[in-house]
């Protein structure tokens, strides 16, 4: 169908921005339609067969969730777009279990963001049935390349650090082991008023207490056996750049006292020396400890607390965020086919639901290398048997104990049929398979819904 078949309804009480989205679309070429409240909105859902229905969340006779509801039960599978303020990631997510296509963030960034979502939906409606279409391509935040996001609160974390990139404030990441702490140093780095000057990591867990010591502030020669020759330390090699100290949980409490000093007074001494230096850096901390708990603890510093919390980021690990899972597996076999020349690389349909089921104690980084190894071994469709999942446990939605590929992949199935109130055809588009597929698997494995 040609984009300027395709009618779309805009659903927004806000006369001025309803307008600007509707400029937007017919510039494109495609048929508009607007209402003003639900009640509007939902005459027209009934009586034209939308291609697209675009809401705000607020409006004056209920809400955008309102709308999705009238939509899922009297025209099921039409793409659906919620539009939220600043603040509403939660309902974004809510609207997103309901099977809504993605999210729009109030006011609008680019038109872009609504051109990209119309061609999605598009797709969709011309794909054929077996076509998996299940939420879209993995968005890459235009701040972090290395990046793939498309769980709302991933969205929303990208949009706070393109606000405190520019800024001098020290971040502090939380998150567990492997969810991209250091990816997302880097982006903060690469858009920060210092990205012409070095980027330096240091692992504060990996090198034991004197070595850290002489690792941050550097020593003189014989401060101490096998120091031959002065060495500068981070403070000094990353001036005028940025320096990311991760795992600052782990730090010895001696340690903690000098760096405060540092952040405090910009100044330090190198290990076995007497003068002092001066350093001009950001810092940008990292932990998979919870701080406030190990400061009552009083394993921690409340001073240093305080002063690495300037704008802290809490990154939610990969099991959270169900939708990163099929963006990233996407992301990274699409990778590996380019540097292994595998063209026709691809998951297994079986193989998605594999992935979703896993806990992923490892987050982001198991996954990378189980799709790594994975593809190594596959010719052209990576199939269950290719992922080596080692002792990992299953995810909450699976049931306990040693699960086969057809347990795992029918405790999903009636876990989205839940969710969904039955609806097939959402459960099959959060499933990523299409509804064929998902009525040929209700009738094998005898769910009935």
């Amino acid at each position: 169908m040609a984009p300027s078949q395709m009618p779309i309804l805009v659903v927004d009480d806000d006369p001025g921005f309803r307008q600007l989205l509707e400029a937007i679309l017919k510039a494109e070429g495609y048929q508009v339609h607007s209402a003003a409240k639900v009640a509007e909105a939902r005459k027209q859902i009934l009586a034209v067969p939308y291609g697209l229905i675009v809401s705000d969340l607020k409006l004056p006779d209920g809400d955008g969730l309102d709308v999705q509801k009238w939509v899922n039960e009297h025209r099921a599978g039409t793409p659906f777009v919620l539009i939220t303020g600043f603040g509403s990631v939660p309902t974004a997510v809510e609207a997103m279990k309901r099977g809504a296509l993605d999210y729009l963030e109030k006011p609008l960034r680019s038109p872009d963001e609504l051109r990209r979502l119309v061609r999605r939906a598009e797709t969709l409606r011309e794909a054929e049935p077996e076509v998996v279409e299940p939420a879209g391509p993995g968005v890459t935040p235009g701040m972090c390349p290395r990046a793939v996001a498309r769980d709302p609160r991933m969205l929303h974390i990208y949009g706070l650090l393109e606000k405190v990139a520019p800024t001098p404030a020290t971040v502090l990441l939380l998150g567990e082991s492997g969810v991209g702490k250091e990816v997302i140093a880097r982006c903060i780095h690469a858009h920060s008023k210092r990205a012409q000057g070095p980027f330096i990591a240091v692992n504060c867990a990996a090198l034991a207490p004197t070595l850290v010591e002489s690792e941050l502030f550097g020593h003189e020669k014989g401060a101490y056996t096998g120091a031959e020759s002065r060495r500068e330390g981070v403070f000094e090699r990353a001036r005028a750049g940025t320096l990311f100290l991760d795992e600052i949980g782990e730090l010895d409490a001696s340690l903690q006292a000098k760096l405060l000093r540092v952040l405090q007074e910009k100044s330090f001494e190198r290990l076995g020396g007497s003068e002092t230096l001066t350093t001009d850096v950001r810092i940008i901390a990292a932990t998979n400890r919870d701080l406030r708990a190990a400061v009552e603890a009083r394993q921690f510093r409340t001073d240093l607390f305080y002063r690495l919390n300037t704008f802290p980021i809490e990154i939610p690990p990969l099991r959270d965020r169900p939708a990163d899972i099929d963006a990233l597996a996407e992301f990274f076999v699409e990778r590996a086919a380019q540097e292994l020349e595998k063209p026709a690389l691809r998951l297994a349909e079986e193989s998605r639901f594999v992935l979703r089921a896993w806990s992923w104690p490892g987050n982001v980084r198991e996954l990378e290398n189980v799709l790594a190894r994975a593809a190594i071994l596959a010719d052209d469709f990576i199939r269950p048997e290719h992922l080596a999942l080692g002792a990992s446990p299953p995810a909450a939605d699976m049931p306990s104990g040693p699960s086969t590929v057809k347990q795992m992949e029918r405790s999903l199935i009636e876990a989205a049929l839940e969710r969904h109130g039955g609806n097939r055809t959402h459960a099959a588009r959060e499933l990523g398979i299409s509804l064929r597929t998902l009525q040929y698997r209700l009738k094998e494995y005898g769910i009935n819904r």
